[in-house]
């Protein structure tokens, strides 16, 4: 009988030699980039920092290739999409206090986004730790505190024999649905001191998968096959887990309608006679979506933006499909299956039989041709021709990337991504300052392709010292700056709230002359040129600024 503890490979005389002479003047900050590259990262993001300088210095002796961000904030934005992008957890090495503080926005968005980002901080040096007040720069009474309520999971490696160990669970954790940001602490001193510990090769640390109970499926199955008005609501989850061909199949099995999510764009067709677009903020979509008699939710909570501002109210069956466990019925009621997207999906594919249903694609014409009217009763036309100027000059298989702007809330309901996991935004967590840092981290995954980036004038000030960034590396990274002269959209809420608005006037730069200055090419544009020089601007190689003065207003809202 062969018992699992019997299965342990042997090591090869090679690897005992390597083991036994391992090369000298190695530190705790080589087991962390060692470990790094066992695992399969190529690239890192971070600043340096004091206590955090045994990671960077070992960087030189590693390669691995590092992007270095201006603020600590950004470069968890940057790892974040990079994250996004490549599906791989991607590092970000931080230094302790203020440093690890700055990151805390971005790894509240990953977490919110579902992004595997790897953060790895210093600490005060191992005499420091515990709670005591001892005086140390940076020093906090419990610095682990503060993630712990925004990331997956905390990981502490107090010995260099702990550090590869401590890197592989958070590598794991990252990356078992739902993906989401980890965080790693490892002192000051066991960065620095020496370790004759064996150079770290390949590790094991493969992600758990999150399989849907059989019970609940064959359920679901049942219940969708025998619908009369079965309706899909698709997502980030689908986009995480890279289940869009799934979920086009099961529709098309089904004839059911299907909406996505502002974080699920790019999940389904846009054009498909099945697609409901993502029209989550307009109150016809929300009606045909109460009327359906089994709705199948998969990889949504069915949070603020996903249910109209909680006016949603589903009268018929819910199914709903998620990897957070603390999401299932959450908001509402209904058959919890907790999974995977993919492997959920795979599941129904198999037990689901074909239900045509010839009057589905006609419902939802229906249901789209009330919305185009709404919206065209409300004068918008310049909001939606900048969309479209956007959509004309952006190549289909280009990332985008949107802030917190007034153009990204047209854009989560009206923007066409053509393909999955091409258009983000920091809707998750609702922070300022996300689409260019992301987009550079985008960039840096795959320069091959241009990246779009889209920020008011206000969000923009929070990543303007990333121009540095762009031009150091040679980002393919273009910028679109719409120029309103202040928080567009908290200008909106005051004055239609309180008839004035309060704190959301801002002085701002001449935007192309700050980024000329740090060397990047900038153009003003306007309206009626913003397609055609949006797409010079991205068909040039490095990076670039688009400026847009324009003064935009939103679609009426449906739920108030």
């Amino acid at each position: 009988m062969t018992h699992d503890h019997d299965l342990v490979l042997k090591p090869t005389a090679r690897q005992t030699e390597a083991a036994l002479n391992p090369p000298p003047g190695r530190t705790g900050g080589d087991l962390v980039v060692e470990t790094l590259q066992g695992l399969g990262a190529t690239t890192v993001f971070g600043l340096p920092g004091q206590h955090a300088l045994g990671m960077f210095d070992a960087l030189r002796r590693s390669s691995l290739s590092y992007v270095g961000l201006r603020v600590e904030n950004n470069a968890g934005f940057a790892a974040d999409a990079y994250g996004r992008i490549t599906g791989e957890a991607a590092p970000l090495l931080l230094s302790t206090g203020p440093g690890a503080l700055m990151s805390l926005a971005a790894l509240q968005e990953a977490a919110a986004a579902s992004a595997p980002v790897l953060a790895i901080g210093s600490q005060v040096p191992s005499a420091g730790l515990g709670g005591g007040r001892h005086g140390y720069l940076h020093e906090l009474r419990d610095q682990q505190a503060s993630f712990r309520d925004i990331v997956k999971s905390v990981h502490t490696a107090r010995t260099a024999s702990q550090i590869p160990s401590a890197i592989a669970d958070a590598w794991r954790s990252a990356l078992t649905a739902p993906h989401g940001p980890v965080w790693v602490e490892i002192p000051q001193d066991v960065l620095l001191a020496e370790t004759l510990l064996p150079v770290v090769t390949a590790m094991d640390a493969t992600p758990e998968d999150v399989l849907p109970r059989p019970e609940l499926t064959a359920l679901a199955a049942h219940l969708l096959a025998g619908a009369e008005r079965p309706a899909i609501i698709a997502g980030g989850g689908v986009v995480r887990s890279d289940a869009a061909g799934k979920l086009l199949a099961l529709a098309e099995r089904l004839d059911a309608p299907v909406v996505t999510t502002f974080g699920g764009k790019g999940a389904f067709p846009w054009e498909h006679p099945l697609s409901l677009q993502s029209w989550l903020e307009d109150r016809h979509t929300t009606d045909f979506l109460e009327d359906a008699d089994v709705l199948l939710v998969v990889g949504s909570g069915l949070g603020e933006l996903s249910s109209n501002y909680h006016t949603f109210a589903p009268r018929g069956r819910v199914i709903q499909v998620e990897a957070d466990a603390g999401k299932l019925e959450a908001n509402h009621a209904g058959i919890g299956i907790h999974a995977d997207a993919r492997l959920a999906l795979s599941a129904l594919l198999e037990t689901v039989p074909e239900r045509p249903d010839p009057a589905a694609a006609e419902r939802v014409r229906t249901v789209l041709a009330k919305v185009r009217e709404r919206i065209a009763a409300q004068d918008r036309t310049v909001e939606q021709q900048l969309l479209a100027a956007v959509r004309e000059a952006l190549p289909d298989t280009s990332p985008s990337f949107w802030d917190m702007t007034i153009l990204a809330y047209w854009a989560w309901s009206a923007f066409d991504a053509r393909q999955p996991n091409t258009m983000h935004s920091a809707q998750g967590a609702g922070g300022l300052g996300y689409g260019f840092p992301a987009a550079l981290g985008a960039a840096a995954a795959d320069p091959s392709r241009p990246v779009l980036a889209v920020s008011g004038d206000g969000g923009a000030m929070y990543s303007i010292a990333e121009l540095a960034t762009a031009r150091q590396y040679g980002l393919p990274v273009t910028w679109l700056i719409v120029d309103d002269g202040g928080y567009g959209i908290l200008r909106e809420y005051m004055t239609d709230a309180f008839g004035e608005a309060t704190g959301t006037e801002l002085a701002r730069p001449d935007f192309v002359a700050l980024a000329e200055s740090f060397g990047v090419p900038a153009v003003r544009t306007a309206p009626e040129t913003l397609a055609a020089d949006l797409a010079k601007a991205l068909a040039e190689p490095g990076p670039s600024v688009v400026v847009l003065p324009a003064l935009l207003r939103m679609f009426a809202p449906t739920h108030l």
